[in-house]
């Protein structure tokens, strides 16, 4: 992700903690959805997608070595042209994260998917964070958003919540060994405290209201998905 001091922080102990596991997650959960484009909006070093078979899957970040580089708040995909996009942790750190939903249920098909992880601000990371002061360093800072609010935004874009996770009940401790010593609170989580974790990821599906599904149109969108790919080329060389 290009927000400063982010990418750093993923190759600390607790960046490593929530990685792993936000990468175990997204594993499991894009493994069964099908299509034929998928876009992940943010760190570009990590493919999120790894476990997804669609045939077409692009990176996209404002900087770095991103597949697409783009302005999040503006994606250059046509309406209803991607059946999949993986937003991690981009909502919190940018300046309009209800834009960037936006531009997100507009490149979405009918039907379409969206994961979004996050930080949980009803967590002890959240309480961390109200006290840690807007001179902080990532990610203790921006803007955390509720798992009740994003589901709000959902409604209002026509997104169904389909499903979704909370994990990383450990403090935010900064060494790893003490990391170790609270490895306990995983499962214990899960089951007592589920919607306390520090990080969650939210699925939703795009719903087209009047829209009757009868059978998929497979050639069209087989030919939609050859041309989304030349156009994925040449804004890939164009950002080099």
């Amino acid at each position: 992700m290009s927000i400063p001091g982010f990418d750093a922080w993923l190759t600390t102990p607790l960046g490593r903690y929530v990685l792993e596991w936000e990468q175990d997650r997204f594993g499991h959960m894009v493994a069964d959805i099908f299509g034929f484009n998928a876009v992940q909006i943010g760190l570009p070093q990590h493919d999120l997608l790894s476990a997804n078979r669609m045939p077409l899957r692009a990176r996209l970040d404002a900087h770095g070595a991103a597949d697409v580089r783009a302005d999040y708040h503006h994606l250059p995909f046509a309406a209803n042209s991607v059946d999949l996009v993986v937003l991690s942790h981009i909502l919190e750190f940018v300046a309009n994260p209800h834009q960037v939903l936006r531009e997100t249920e507009r490149i979405l098909v009918p039907e379409g998917q969206v994961l979004i992880s996050g930080f949980n601000p009803f967590s002890l990371w959240g309480i961390k964070r109200r006290f840690a002061g807007r001179s902080a360093p990532l990610p203790w800072q921006g803007q955390y958003l509720s798992v009740r609010r994003l589901k709000d935004w959902f409604s209002l874009l026509s997104f169904e919540t389909h499903a979704g996770c909370f994990g990383c009940y450990a403090p935010p401790v900064s060494q790893e060994r003490w990391l170790r010593r609270w490895a306990f609170m995983e499962p214990a989580g899960d089951r007592w405290w589920p919607i306390a974790g520090a990080v969650y990821i939210l699925q939703g599906i795009k719903r087209q209201h009047g829209l009757r599904l009868l059978t998929p149109a497979w050639h069209d969108r087989m030919a939609r998905a050859k041309a989304l790919a030349p156009a994925v080329q040449r804004l890939q060389k164009g950002g080099q």
